[in-house]
């Protein structure tokens, strides 16, 4: 089904993948890990035909999916062979609504009106979305956009379906309702899976194969219990030990109080807030408050309003409704000083030509003095300091921009998602490095389905539901420490 032989791919004079060579058998469900910019989202290209028919990129090597080699057919012709869902879903969805982005491919195909319309149906019934018929697709949820992407490439019924980090940006109910679809579809239809992703938990139980990646190379390949068991070997690579019942809900109970700690007056306080996008009410008297010193997480289920909250409290959307008040102290600074908004999609904020650039933007244009090199070292940037910032894997494109935002200093830095095209290693690395900024006074929001991350980070919990803030409470355990953290 899968043949790759000798591949290397190199982005002008970088090689991200070397001589990497696969087969996969029709049937196969393989799950493809390792560490961020080790080459995975790469490989998912080539087996697409995206690299070289559509992506600036030198091949050598050999790939054939389905009988066709990806040099000699075009990304359209593949596409009805293989179905690739992107690690970042806005790449590829460019209809006005679900419906018509489910639609788009097999109307193109000159499908019957009456058999789009029942793969239109199967795709929302599968992916668990049919109450976002008819919704526009820009003012969904990252993990909500997910899903029609997912439901998007379903609708082609390819028999092979590579998905890039399908799990980057749902909730668990979503993360749930996906395995147990990819799951279904490999049981019942035969479907060919490659899996790339970082959060094993959910995915280790369903596949029959695992590949791990380092350095643009295949560095070990066999069955998931066998690799699974060697933590060693996992720690080595940034993956996350599969600890499933600590990732599935959240293990540290705060205690559920709505009275504030001895900080003083309010960093900034959200009053009867009410947002919306177009005529889909976001939320819906809202009212928070956060202080100074606090590390925060926002929680609750994809398209519960956490986004918006933070979209608010950047600057970049306004209520309908309510205020947003400011303490006088950081009332009158620079958006990007009062406030440090790192985006779900990285590429919303990357506008230089390397990363070097595009960290020390902010400070010299506000004219901020200071040594950036610590926070270089910490989001792991140094070596890559001359790169151009689109051509780095999407994690890496993940900590530049975090950088970028740090480098600024903001009152408070808000962190939306931070996990995606992030390994273990890297994230916990970042993650520390932020609790020692915490430590000295930062503030910080993040936003994250991640519960594990939650566990081990934050100090208040806050969750929404439907636009609402359902509770709120303090962890009883110490706050963060300045620590190394293992995988396990």
């Amino acid at each position: 089904m899968i043949l790759v032989e000798n591949l290397t791919v190199r982005y002008g004079s970088e090689a991200v993948l070397k001589d990497a060579s696969l087969r996969v058998r029709p049937g196969e469900f393989v799950l493809v890990s390792g560490p961020s910019g080790c080459g995975k989202s790469t490989l998912a290209l080539c087996l697409a035909g995206l690299i070289p028919g559509a992506v600036d990129a030198n091949m050598a090597g050999r790939v054939r999916v389905a009988g066709l080699d990806t040099t000699r057919h075009s990304p359209a012709t593949l596409a009805q062979q293989v179905g690739l869902v992107f690690q970042n879903p806005a790449t590829q969805l460019f209809n006005a609504t679900v419906d018509e982005e489910i639609a788009f491919a097999p109307t193109n195909l000159n499908r019957p009106a009456a058999e789009i319309k029942e793969r239109v149906r199967h795709a929302l019934a599968a992916t668990g979305i049919e109450h976002l018929r008819g919704r526009t697709v820009r003012h969904l949820s990252a993990g909500e956009q997910q899903r029609v992407a997912i439901a998007a490439v379903l609708a082609l019924r390819p028999p092979v379906l590579i998905l890039d980090e399908p799990t980057a940006n749902l909730d668990w109910r979503g993360v749930e309702q996906i395995t147990a679809t990819l799951a279904r579809l490999h049981r019942e239809e035969g479907l060919t899976v490659i899996l790339i992703e970082h959060r094993l938990a959910a995915v280790a139980p369903l596949v029959t194969r695992m590949v791990l990646m380092e350095g643009g190379r295949i560095v070990a390949d066999g069955g998931p219990d066998t690799l699974l068991a060697d933590k060693e070997l996992l720690a080595r690579r940034g993956s996350r030990y599969p600890w499933r019942d600590a990732e599935r809900r959240l293990a540290c109970a705060p205690q559920e109080t709505g009275a504030a700690p001895a900080e003083g007056e309010p960093l900034v306080r959200l009053r009867n807030v009410t947002a919306a996008y177009g005529k889909q009410t976001a939320l819906a008297g809202l009212n928070l408050d956060l202080y100074p010193g606090q590390f925060v997480a926002l929680v609750g289920d994809n398209g519960a309003g956490k986004s918006t909250v933070a979209r608010l409290l950047a600057g970049i959307l306004r209520p309908r409704r309510g205020r947003v008040e400011w303490h006088p102290n950081v009332r009158r600074l620079p958006p990007g000083r009062r406030t440090g908004l790192l985006f779900q999609n990285p590429l919303h904020q990357l506008i230089c030509d390397s990363v070097e650039d595009e960290v020390s933007f902010g400070p010299r244009n506000l004219g901020l003095n200071g040594d950036l090199a610590p926070l270089m070292e910490a989001a792991d940037l140094t070596a890559l300091e001359t790169r151009r910032p689109q051509t780095l894997s999407v994690g890496q494109q993940q900590r530049t921009t975090l950088a970028a935002t740090l480098a600024l200093r903001p009152q408070l830095l808000i962190l939306d998602e931070p996990i995606m095209g992030q390994d273990w290693a890297h994230l916990s690395r970042l993650m520390d490095y932020l609790t020692h900024l915490y430590r000295n006074g930062q503030t910080i929001l993040l936003v994250t389905h991640d519960d594990r991350l939650v566990c081990r980070y934050a100090r208040r919990i806050v969750r929404l539901a439907e636009g609402r803030i359902v509770s709120s409470g303090y962890l009883s355990q110490p706050a963060p420490s300045d620590r190394h953290h293992s995988n396990t």
